[in-house]
């Protein structure tokens, strides 16, 4: 298919724009904001669960919530800034996550908290993939290379900060105050994209295929919610249906997209070995992130007895490493390809979540815990920058929304899905310990069917009820403990089954250096000639 007309007035992507410090600054800052509200929610869950005495199903909707708005929008959003301009809808994301910061914080029940959530992602939806798209445009070869890496390290980092700016707050604030933290940085990153990004760079004057967008708002969103709602009892019928609901959304958007005059998703395009596979890795790279970061947090609170401040705290190795090594990542894609590079990665997060599997208990001194936190660091640091570089490199710079928006989705679609399997399988862990504790209990027959339901609802729920039968606080603690630590291996066994298939898929599909540049100049001259000349 022809790549869209370039509109006028726009240019071409150049080694690197004027000001471009500053520039990228601007769109780091945009990025952050996104980056932050994405992990602020995990280490507030527990102060949440005991404030709206919640479900574990719906402490995992509320941290799920800001990735499945963002998910479920940033194709369609991303198309739209194609068209009607990059920085008019990073300017409106800007705006719009301010009142769905103050929602959040101030949520009267956790079901408005998680709408909150929603509308946040969707706010986020708007702004977090022109960051990538303006990369994209204006820097071209090594320099675009090197901005990715600082975009992906430096976003990562500050989603990975979240918990300990979190932790902070819920010292001396209530649960709401994780909210309000990316307020000061909304307005900074508004100013400046006012100020620095430029208005029209490479946008195309082609209509949207708003079907396509919203089948994909559909298709995203269904499956993220049917994957949250599979394990809680008597919702199987409502799981199913939503599960129907996204693989006829699936197929009706294939479809759409292949007779489209201008589709949403060029799935010629998204059929280049180097873009899909790319993808695909990413998607379980950041999935990683997030969904380590969601049980393990908990985990510190619940097990381990941390404070918010400590849990927080924990993360930072994540953090350190993360930031340290992607610009060595760059280098490394630069001289080894993107494929060795992604593989490198792979083997540090396959280390980290065999660690935690394994060596992660009741009573692990924080050593063993600052070991699988540095190495997801460096397993993210590595293998970021080549999922994202792959997929920019190998569209047409008119594409650029559609690269972005995937690779918006490697890191939001990852999150979510590896987030709510990881959340499912901790619940279903979790209910299934506790009520194989209460079977081998000597006091069995004293714990009534209700109290059964509070104690398999969710760790907060157990420790509200050993508040009320302290005569029993010691072994309903214990079970507590034992039965979450069984949960979390679970979300932990899946994590290293989606690493492992990843590596696979890397391995055996994705082309080495040499071949990967041959390809990558074969859809260039294949973009470029298609391109219209008048």
């Amino acid at each position: 298919m022809a790549d869209a007309v370039r509109a006028p007035g726009t240019t071409t992507p150049t080694a690197a724009p004027a000001r471009a410090g500053l520039v990228l600054t601007s769109l780091i800052a945009v990025a952050a904001v996104a980056n932050l509200n994405l992990s602020v929610a995990n280490v507030a869950l527990p102060s949440i669960g005991r404030a709206f005495d919640s479900s574990q199903t719906t402490l995992d909707l509320i941290a799920v919530g800001y990735s499945l708005g963002l998910a479920a929008s940033v194709l369609y959003l991303g198309a739209l800034g194609d068209r009607y301009g990059r920085k008019l809808m990073l300017l409106l994301g800007m705006v719009l996550s301010v009142p769905a910061c103050l929602l959040a914080a101030y949520a009267p029940s956790d079901i408005v908290l998680f709408a909150a959530r929603v509308l946040g992602g969707l706010s986020a939806g708007m702004a977090y993939p022109t960051t990538l798209a303006l990369i994209t445009a204006l820097w071209s070869g090594a320099g675009r290379t090197r901005s990715i890496a600082l975009w992906s390290a430096i976003g990562g980092g500050i989603a990975a900060l979240g918990p300990l700016v979190a932790g902070a707050m819920l010292q001396d604030f209530w649960w709401g105050s994780v909210f309000l933290v990316t307020l000061p940085l909304a307005v900074l990153a508004l100013v400046l994209a006012w100020f620095l990004v430029p208005g029209h760079v490479n946008e195309t004057t082609e209509p949207v295929d708003n079907l396509g967008g919203v089948l994909s708002l559909v298709l995203v969103g269904s499956l993220i919610l049917a994957i949250n709602f599979a394990p809680v009892p008597d919702a199987g019928g409502l799981a199913l249906g939503l599960t129907a609901l996204s693989l006829a959304a699936l197929v009706v958007f294939c479809l759409r997209q292949r007779r489209a005059r201008n589709p949403l998703y060029d799935l010629h395009v998204a059929g280049r070995r180097v873009f899909w596979v790319a993808a695909c890795a990413g998607v379980i790279v950041f999935g990683s992130l997030m969904g380590s970061a969601f049980v393990s947090q908990q985990y510190l609170q619940n097990v381990q007895g941390y404070s918010t401040l400590e849990a927080g705290a924990a993360f930072l190795p994540a953090v350190v490493f993360m930031v340290l090594v992607a610009p060595r990542s760059a280098k490394l894609v630069e001289t080894h390809g993107a494929r060795f590079t992604l593989l490198t990665g792979y083997v540090f997060l396959l280390f980290a979540f065999a660690w935690m599997l394994l060596l992660w208990t009741e009573g692990s001194p924080y050593w063993r815990i600052a070991v699988a936190y540095a190495c997801i660091g460096i397993g993210v640091g590595f293998a970021g920058t080549p999922a994202s570089h792959s997929l920019t490199g190998s569209v047409p710079v008119q594409r650029a929304g559609m690269a972005s928006g995937t690779a918006d989705l490697q890191r939001d679609l990852g999150g979510a899905i590896l987030q709510s399997v990881f959340g499912a399988l901790l619940t279903a862990g979790y209910a299934a310990a506790f009520t194989k504790a209460i079977a081998v209990s000597p006091d069995q027959q004293d714990v009534t069917s209700a109290v059964q339901s509070m104690l398999t609802k969710s760790f907060s729920s157990a420790a509200d009820t050993a508040e009320r039968y302290p005569q029993y606080a010691d072994q309903i603690t214990a079970a507590a403990k034992s039965s979450f630590l069984d949960g979390a291996d679970w979300a932990y066994t899946a994590g290293i089954i989606a690493i492992a298939v990843g590596a696979v898929l890397v391995y055996f599909l994705f082309p080495k250096r040499e071949q990967e540049q041959q390809l990558l100049d074969e859809y260039h001259a294949e973009d470029t000639a298609a391109r219209p000349t008048g």
